[in-house]
This record gives structure tokens, sequence and C-alpha cells, in this order.
């Protein structure tokens, strides 16, 4: 049997390479971050390109330092940033436009006429989800409406629509497979997750056409095989999850009530309801957690839009620091936050509130306001939003134990603390928070028999030591 399974993490600022081994540890991982385009207002873009070759190049990094030969891969596990959408030609591989991302709010027009002829409750029967320019639905009907020529070569079957996932999956195969998972369908506004495929409703409605579309397959089951001439050898993809979905998996919240929550670029936390999709009515969505072996099963998620990435704005927008690692000694320099308030939606605001053009806003400031305030008061937003969702997913579960976080600005201790103070409840943060890429991996290791089962993957979790 090969030796290690690899997953693809492609995030909204960087692609990473994470190889696991047989006890699900960590071997390596490598970084690649990539640009973030902002063409106007709330617009946010990502060059397809850049992506794919970030992601080619975060893998190729990850074997040379490691000297693992690709022939010693069973599989790869894929993962990704949700929703984003990206549109490209079938024949050439070329995209007709540039990805659109998740964050971007260009759709908000086209959201609020949806919402205006009252078809609120007839997308979230079938879809789980609230109109909002979150989802790709929107997205690829603003490509189609406004980059010339592209309705049309749409419509004669030329092009091809995908999540990130699929836009790796049919690169890495050399063409050869245009499919997705059923959870990052479930995140397109497209998809009935009662029926488990594509809405021809809706997809009348907005003027998609199916062709576009690509095939909906399980989470744990077969993606094709990696083309040779990439990595030297035709590695099998055998996982794909959307990023969150994928975190709860690597959580190993595989019973219902699980919940786990990642601070990522955004914060998603999600809370696993078995096989009943529940409705909300506290603004949460209804979601596919994942399909394995003809058993689907849902999650409520709630979604903020501006988490980790408020860090990343006080480095690149702002210049008060130089790196993350920075901001816990800052907001440990003051004894509070001196009447700062920070609610950074940059791009709008999420669960509970749905408000997409909504901005941000710092309040409270004074002549005594000094930099590691506003640090402070950025990484108490980050807690204060996801006591929000916890908030509405008590209201409709009525049950909320312990919390299970992964992701980067989980490693900062003043956030876990001050998290678990305002929640008054346990945060429990595993030695390795590579949640997201660990869930791929499972997926991917069920997939092609490196893992027998989830009771065996409990195990392995278990044995991950905690770093509370």
């Amino acid at each position: 049997m090969s030796k290690y399974i690899m997953s693809l993490d492609q995030g909204t600022t960087s692609s990473r390479a994470v190889i696991f081994d047989h006890e699900g540890k960590k071997v390596a991982a490598v970084n690649k971050e990539f640009p973030q385009i902002f063409p106007e207002g709330a617009f946010v873009e990502h060059d397809p390109m850049d992506i794919l070759n970030s992601q080619l190049d975060s893998v190729r990094a990850v074997l040379e330092q490691t000297g693992i030969s690709p022939s010693d891969i069973a599989a790869l596990g894929i993962t990704n940033q949700r929703e984003t959408t990206i549109i490209w030609d079938k024949a050439t591989g070329k995209p007709v436009y540039n990805a659109i991302v998740w964050q971007c709010r260009r759709t908000a027009d086209i959201c609020a006429r949806l919402e205006d002829q009252g078809l609120g409750k007839f997308f979230k029967d079938k879809t789980g989800l609230l109109i909002d320019p979150y989802f790709s639905a929107t997205k690829i009907k603003w490509i189609l409406d406004n980059v010339e020529g592209v309705r049309e070569r749409a419509q004669k079957g030329e092009l091809l629509f995908g999540t990130v996932d699929c836009w790796l999956i049919w690169n890495l195969t050399g063409g050869k497979v245009h499919a997705t998972d059923c959870s990052n369908a479930s995140r397109t506004m497209l998809f009935n997750i009662h029926t488990m495929s594509w809405d021809k409703e809706i997809l009348g409605l907005l003027g998609i056409p199916e062709s576009l579309l690509p095939e909906v397959r399980e989470c744990s089951g077969d993606f094709g095989v990696c083309d040779e001439s990439i990595f030297g050898a035709a590695i099998p993809i055998r996982g794909c999850a959307g990023d969150q979905q994928a975190a709860l998996f690597g959580q190993c919240c595989f019973h219902e009530g699980d919940v786990k929550n990642t601070y990522g670029t955004g914060g998603f936390l999600l809370m696993n309801t078995a096989d009943k999709p529940v409705e909300s009515r506290s603004g949460l969505l209804t979601t596919v957690a994942w399909s394995i072996n003809g058993q689907v099963s849902y999650a409520l998620e709630g979604s903020v839009f501006v988490s980790g990435a408020v860090v990343k704005w006080l480095r690149d927008q702002l210049g008060i620091i130089s790196s993350a690692e920075e901001t816990e000694a800052a907001a440990r320099s003051v004894p509070d936050n001196g009447g700062v308030y920070f609610v950074p939606a940059f791009v709008g605001l999420g669960t509970p509130y749905w408000v997409p053009d909504a901005r941000g806003t710092i309040t409270g400031l004074t002549r005594g306001t000094g930099r590691a305030h506003i640090i402070r008061a950025a990484l108490e937003a980050i807690a204060y939003q996801t006591a929000d969702v916890l908030d509405a997913m008590e209201q409709d579960t009525g049950k909320l134990g312990v919390i299970k976080v992964d992701g980067g600005a989980a490693q900062n201790d003043f956030l876990m603390e001050f998290q678990a103070d305002i929640l008054a409840r346990s945060v429990i943060r595993p030695s390795n928070v590579e949640s997201t890429a660990l869930g791929a991996a499972f997926l991917a290791g069920l997939g092609c028999g490196f893992w027998g089962s989830t009771e065996e993957l409990s195990g392995l979790c278990e044995n991950q030591p905690l770093n509370d």
C-alpha cells in the first residue's frame, strides 16, 4: 500500500499542499499565496490561472521538500474555497473571465430583484440557502449577462462552469473529468438538497444553461486520476469537499449535534444534523455536509464573511502589523479595548443579519486610542461575530456543547481565550489545526481504502493531543 495521502487545500488567499501519514499526522505542508484582485468597491476576483498554478507549485514543492515519490501518494483529496465561480472554454481551458470570489458583492442588485419578486422562500425551500451574492448562482448570471459573447457560447455548449474544486479536477485530469461533489454543489444556490440534483426550475429562472454544469458526485469517490505529466505519476483523486464541510469531517464531527468553527479568511460554524436537513428560523443556512456510500449528511451553517481576513487587512491595508503573530502580544499590551469596537463588514454581513450592503465601521476612537486598541478590537470582533452565530444555532437547535475550533486564527491564544470567555463554554483546539486539509485527506483515504471506516478515523482524532 502507498504510504501517504495528500490534500490540496485551495483557500481564498493561498493554496496549500499537505501530506498525511496513516496515523493522520501531518508529514509536511507547503503554502503558496496568490494575488487578490479588487477591481472596484466590494468586487473581489482571482485570476483562475493563479489559483491553479499556486496549487500545482505547492504540490511540487512539498514533494521536493520531503523527497516523497508521487507514486507513494495513495490518493489526493481536494478541498476549496466555496462559491467562488469560474467559467472556462472547454476546448482551450482558458477562463472567459476572472474567478468571482465568494466575498464579492457585485450581484447585490440581482439578489434584491429576486427578493422583490418574492422568491426567497422558493430558493430556501429548494436549496437551504438565502438569496445572497455570496452564492455562485448570481455570479454565473452576472458573467453570462456582462461578458461579451459568453451567453451565446454557453448556449452552444462551448463553456463549462465550476467552483474551484471542479476547476482543479478538470485541469488535473487533463480535461477528462468535469465534476464536483455534493457539498460544493449545495453552495451554488442551483442545487436541490432534497433531490440531490441541479434544479431545472432555478436554472430556467436565472437563464443558466444546464450544459455549463458539472456532474455531481459523492464526497468520497472517484474524481479521475491526475494526468501523469503533471506530477510524474497518475495519482487518483478520491475525495472532494468544500472547505467548511471538510473541516467538519476533519474534526471527526460524524454525529448529530457535533459542532466546529473554522477561523479562516471568513468564520464558519457548522453543526452536523445527520440525515435531516434542519430549516433555520434564525438566519442560518441548511447545507449538505457530505455524502458517503449513498448516505447524505446535512449541516446547519453560520457564515461570517470577514474573520481572519481582518488581520490581513491590518497588515496589508492599514500597515499597523507586519505579521499575524504580532496581534496577540499587541492585544495583551492593553488592559481592554479602550472603548473601541470594530465591525469588519468589508463585504457585507452574513449570519444572522444578511445585509449585503453593510460596510465596515470602527467606533469609540479617542485621542487615547492607540495601535494596540485597534488590533485588540479587531480580534474581539472575530469572537463577537462568532458568538452571534452560536446564539442563532442555539435558538434553532436548543443544544450546543463544546466548540471544536480550527483554522489559522485559532492559533491565537488571546482570541481563543476571549472567545471562551464571552461564550461561557469550552473551546477545544487540537494541536493540529489543519482540520480542513485533514478532512479532505480522510475523504480521499476512505475512497481508496487507505482507511476503512469513520470509526477508524474517530480513533485517529481521539489520539490527537489537545492544545486548550
